[in-house]
């Protein structure tokens, strides 16, 4: 999970505003990828080239070729809804649904992306690559988040219209907004408006 200003993907607003949002790990990343339920309208993966193109905006260094096959990109979304109904129980301090925890465990167990080093120090990613290995990679990141020093920081933003999920890294853990640039800035407005609504 890393936390450099080098990571974090840009996402646009109902109005078409671009901001920065960094949820702080990559299986929180593709939760912006769309979801069950209400989350459907926002569905952006697919065709295989949907996921290559999430993979290439993710936190990945570098941006892993991917062979991807369509059942791959249905299986992604698959773990992606189990993945945001699972963390949504989390936030809720409720029971995580036992089904969507065997899909995740499922896509964890098998082989995921491994790093290596080229001749002249580089990072790269060895082996040909597979969306199974891209889907078991995301699902390892959701066990660490999930069982790790920061579990109990994976949080909502606190914008009412704004439903984005992050785990909060910083140092003191007071972050409350996606972004301070998007609903902590809208926020920050609505405070000043009603002060002058008040003082008027």
């Amino acid at each position: 999970m890393d936390s450099s200003a080098t990571t974090g993907l840009t996402l646009h607003s109902h109005t078409g505003v671009a901001y920065r949002f960094d949820p702080g790990a990559l299986c929180l990343e593709l939760l912006t990828t769309g979801g069950p339920g209400p989350y459907r309208r926002y569905e952006v993966l697919h065709e295989p080239a949907d996921l290559a193109a999430w993979a290439d905006r993710s936190r990945l260094t570098p941006t892993p070729a991917l062979n991807i096959s369509q059942a791959e990109v249905a299986d992604m979304r698959g773990l992606r809804d189990a993945l945001l109904r699972v963390i949504i129980a989390h936030t809720r301090g409720e029971l995580h649904p036992p089904r969507d925890l065997e899909a995740i465990n499922e896509a964890a167990a098998r082989p995921a992306m491994a790093p290596a080093i080229t001749p002249a120090g580089k990072r790269q990613w060895a082996g040909t690559l597979i969306g199974t290995h891209l889907a078991a990679t995301v699902a390892r990141d959701a066990v660490e988040l999930l069982t790790g020093p920061f579990a109990h920081r994976i949080r909502t933003c606190a914008a009412e219209d704004c439903h984005l999920i992050y785990v909060d890294t910083s140092r003191p853990g007071r972050r409350r907004w996606c972004s301070m640039e998007h609903c902590g800035n809208r926020h920050k407005v609505r405070a000043l408006r009603a002060r002058h609504t008040e003082e008027g």
